[in-house]
């Protein structure tokens, strides 16, 4: 069971710190594609590689099974990243990394709300939840000077906080069904695309598709598609089947911290001693998240070993 857990810890890792680099590969292709366009071409790149690697179709034994499916797809592909997407037009990308961020909060509400019993968030999830809101305001708003509130992009970020938990646990839901992680995340990929079909009509999806040509742009909608999406979501989703929504979410506490530290290896960006202590407070805020939920459970043993003494006295 402990190597279990561990392996889930780990996918979670690798995921966020693919997911954390995403940013730097979406601001090269927003020079030469729009938002709409970088979205489709991302998750149909990762539909059509996970039908290859298991090319086997999936069997739906149950019609609310697929209604999970479908929700999963609306919320986690479409909505999300559209409402991501839009809410940086409106907004600075510093409003919408920490808005955002906050969606672990609302998985371990939604978790508790329509989970009962599966995983309850205790008094350690939200002090974590603290310390690594504090750190993620001091990465992002270091000697910031033009910082400035915008309602519309604001309250979109804030949606696609909500929308991501709301994909967490539906994840959740559809884990415990014992369905292949790959075909449940190409099912999952598919209703999104499908859902996206009308956002291209609204959004205007004309690509030009000889701008691949550019090796620059071709490299990063290859990791967009292959690893970010199509790695990625299987093994979030894989980890979320064994850790659970609430402390997989934890992770994405990481991702500010990860662009913080990729922004100064591949763009030469300076780190502040501010984003230098914030980032030790995010990765500290996901320990202590995590640190709780073990000491309980070491201070359950403890109590049991000592009734046992007791009794045997």
């Amino acid at each position: 069971m402990q190597n279990k857990n561990t392996a889930g810890h780990l996918l979670a890792l690798i995921t966020i710190l693919l997911w954390g680099t995403t940013f730097i590969s979406t601001k090269i292709l927003l020079q030469g594609f729009k938002p709409i366009e970088i979205l489709f071409f991302r998750f149909a790149m990762g539909f059509i590689a996970l039908w290859a690697v298991y090319p086997h179709r999936l069997k739906v034994r149950d019609r609310h099974h697929e209604l999970l499916f479908i929700v999963a797809g609306f919320t986690g592909i479409t909505l999300y990243y559209l409402f991501e997407n839009i809410a940086l037009t409106y907004t600075m990308a510093a409003n919408v990394g920490v808005i955002v961020s906050v969606s672990p909060f609302f998985t371990a509400i939604f978790t508790y709300i329509f989970m009962r019993g599966d995983e309850k968030p205790r008094i350690s999830f939200f002090a974590g939840f603290i310390a690594s809101m504090a750190g993620i305001l001091l990465i992002n708003y270091n000697g910031t000077s033009n910082f400035k509130l915008n309602p519309l992009g604001d309250f979109l970020a804030f949606a696609a906080a909500i929308v991501w938990s709301l994909y967490s646990v539906i994840t959740r839901k559809i884990a415990v069904l014992g369905y292949n992680t790959i075909q449940t995340t190409r099912r999952t990929f598919a209703y999104g695309l499908i859902f996206m079909l009308p956002a291209m009509f609204i959004f205007g999806f004309n690509p030009d598709i000889s701008k691949f040509a550019d090796t620059s742009y071709l490299f990063n909608i290859i990791f967009l598609g292959l690893g970010a999406s199509a790695l990625c979501f299987v093994t979030w989703n894989f980890s979320v089947r064994i850790l659970g929504a609430v402390k997989t979410s934890i992770y994405i506490y990481m991702i500010p911290a990860i662009t913080v530290v990729t922004s100064f290896i591949v763009l030469h960006e300076k780190i502040t001693i501010m984003s230098a202590i914030g980032t030790v407070l995010t990765i500290a805020g996901l320990f202590i998240s995590e640190s709780k939920l073990n000491f309980k459970k070491r201070g359950k043993r403890r109590r049991y070993a000592k009734r046992e003494m007791r009794h045997n006295d």
